[in-house]
């Protein structure tokens, strides 16, 4: 069925076009505006349904997810909507649904278009687009400041235009994570937006509809702190599919590219979607919904026609490192993080805890929710992020430059490959050897960090394990002909080491292996900071 599905779906491509070798689809990758979008021909999949049913069920929302999710263009979606245009919906479900079509005054405040590193640099953006609003609205007498300025432009224009007002805020929260690890600015731009913020709800009785869209959700005295009316759709099921891409909409909007992809590959078309499953799948924004891909990764692999880390391509924030180093924080526990949803929904600038932030900037995802405990378990969504993610870490916690990243870890594949466990273990001790003393601090931690993100990074090329019932395994490397059982000290001995592996029985379920198998002990020195010697069985 398989094979007779693939032969049909490519004599379309025959029939269609004898000088096409591309399908003519338009991918609107790094395309934020709806209007362009349909106008210009580039595909767009249906988010309106949901759109509606939030326009029709409430009047306040906000929204908080990863960069390079489809939030921009669901804000410009929703201001075609609320502007009347209805011919960009042609075809699309809002068109069946909305009758009225009204056309009511729109305020849009995007906040990513900036670099906010000074107290002025928010006033400078916000003064802008109130320029803006007043040389259409007016001005008003004795508005100062910038939230008296707001709120008389939001009264202005619905007793100008006679309907009430919609504002679009995107990006909500760019000032307070640039400033992330600044604790006077965060409280500054945290003030001049709670203030700002505010007329959402001193001015209801001229607000249509508001919608705030953000990476993150800041808890405690944050800019939402007064703002009860306002609805967090975040985690809320109904709307987990508003940004990304589901199983079902991938078939539907881009079967025929999938197809392709697959030959290009040399593989079945369900190969093809197993393999995009596994590299860009699996988002959970609550337990128990479904997965979203990542659209910005998914645009790119079908336009490209190639599998690839394209998320990583437009950069990693730096303060994320920053708050795992600021938090001493264990590298191994990231695929084991177990956290109440209080504290995963909401982020306190005070706190010393990174995981809140890393997970709503997409690195980690729910997996799993414990409802006697009330608690999520995290990971990993996807390869990509985990690759990319663990790529992006490794210079920041071992000698290697980031340009030597790919040789580095390739060099130590191609050492257990071929089964030489002394080039390893030399290669190993030359790294650790030119490792600054200042970024070590604290030995066994960086120890312990340097080498998760090895193993983990080996991990893509070999089956790497780390636990036994017997006990738990430092390191456990397989290939086709070899098997490496690694056992680490910190100022011990390697025969200590050794003795470990004997003793828990690390090598039992190898016993029947054809492979050959080797005992690796190896010790770290805190005083030499690096590997002081190693044994090899």
């Amino acid at each position: 069925m398989e094979k007779d599905g693939i032969i049909l779906r490519i004599q379309k491509y025959i029939v269609s076009s004898q000088h096409q070798s591309l399908i003519n689809m338009k991918y609107p990758i790094g395309i934020q505006n709806f209007e362009k979008v349909r106008d210009d021909g580039y595909v767009y999949v249906d988010k309106t349904a949901l759109i509606y049913q939030l326009a029709d069920t409430g009047s306040y929302y906000f929204l908080s997810r990863p960069r390079r999710f489809g939030k921009s263009l669901l804000i410009s979606t929703m201001a075609a909507y609320f502007s009347g245009k209805r011919e960009l919906f042609k075809g699309l479900a809002i068109d069946k649904l909305e009758q009225k079509w009204t056309q009511y005054p729109i305020l849009h405040l995007d906040l990513n278009t900036a670099k906010y590193d000074t107290k002025e640099s928010l006033d400078e953006v916000l003064n802008m687009k109130l320029l803006e609003w007043e040389s259409v609205y007016g001005v008003g007498a004795g508005e100062t400041s910038l939230s008296l300025r707001f709120l008389g432009i939001v009264k202005r224009a619905c007793e100008k235009t006679g309907e009430r007002v919609v504002i679009l805020v995107d990006e909500y929260d760019k000032p307070m994570l640039q400033a992330i690890n600044n604790e006077a600015l965060t409280n500054e731009y945290r003030d001049t937006l709670k203030a700002f913020y505010s007329v959402l709800k001193t001015q209801d009785g001229y607000i249509k509809f508001a919608f705030l869209t953000g990476v993150t959700k800041f808890g405690k005295v944050s800019v939402f702190s007064d703002l009860n009316n306002l609805n967090d759709i975040s985690m809320d099921k109904r709307y987990i599919d508003i940004c990304g891409i589901t199983e079902k909409e991938l078939h539907a909007y881009f079967d025929e590219d999938v197809v392709r992809l697959g030959m290009l590959y040399k593989q079945s078309t369900d190969t093809c979607y197993a393999k995009l499953k596994e590299q860009y799948d699996g988002y959970h924004f609550e337990a128990d919904t479904i997965g979203l891909y990542n659209p910005f990764s998914i645009l790119n692999v079908l336009s490209k026609q190639k599998f690839s880390d394209y998320w990583f391509e437009t950069g990693t924030p730096s303060y994320l490192v920053q708050l795992l180093k600021d938090a001493d924080y264990e590298l191994p526990d990231l695929t084991q993080e177990h956290i109440t949803a209080d504290v995963l929904n909401s982020i306190d600038s005070m706190s010393q805890n990174p995981i809140p932030v890393i997970y709503q900037s997409g690195y980690l995802t729910i997996k799993d929710y414990d409802e006697e405990f009330r608690m999520y378990e995290l990971g990993f969504p996807n390869k990509e992020v985990e690759n990319g993610f663990m790529n992006y870490l490794l210079p920041y916690y071992t000698p290697v430059k980031k340009t030597d990243t790919a040789f580095f870890i390739a060099s130590f594949v191609d050492d257990v490959r071929k089964g030489r466990p002394e080039e390893f273990m030399k290669r190993m001790a030359t790294m650790f050897s030119r490792t600054d003393y200042k970024i070590v601090g604290d030995a066994e931690l960086y120890f312990q960090n340097a080498f998760y993100l090895i193993i983990t990074m080996m991990g893509f090329y070999t089956d790497v394990e780390r636990t036994t019932s017997e006990g738990r395994i430092d390191m456990t490397v397989e290939t086709k002909d070899y098997i490496y059982i690694f056992e680490f000290k910190l100022d011990g001995t390697p025969e200590e080491a050794l003795r470990q592996i004997e003793d828990k029985g690390y090598a039992k379920p190898f016993a029947m292996d054809p492979r050959r198998l080797y005992r690796i002990g190896v010790n770290f020195s805190s005083e030499k900071r690096g590997i002081d010697e190693w044994k090899i069985e």
